[in-house]
């Protein structure tokens, strides 16, 4: 598997879901009265997205280590 096939779907997966997060965001601030601007909204779904991706990388090494057996581990 070539680089780009790998890392094309990740981009498009972190690109929808830093979309998503956006707009929940914005529109949450809409709803509650307490907007704010789209820009602001978009810069803090990149640090959640961010948080949320490192949080489900650690959470793969961490199973992936725990399944190995005792003289696997380092």
């Amino acid at each position: 598997m070539t680089d780009k096939t790998r890392w094309l779907p990740l981009a498009r997966s972190l690109l929808m879901w830093w979309v998503v997060v956006t707009l929940i965001l914005w529109l949450l601030g809409k709803a509650l009265g307490q907007s704010a601007g789209l820009a602001a909204c978009a810069a803090s779904a990149v640090l959640l997205v961010a948080i949320g991706e490192t949080g489900d990388w650690l959470r793969r090494r961490w199973t992936a280590y725990r399944l190995r057996t005792p003289s696997e581990r380092p």
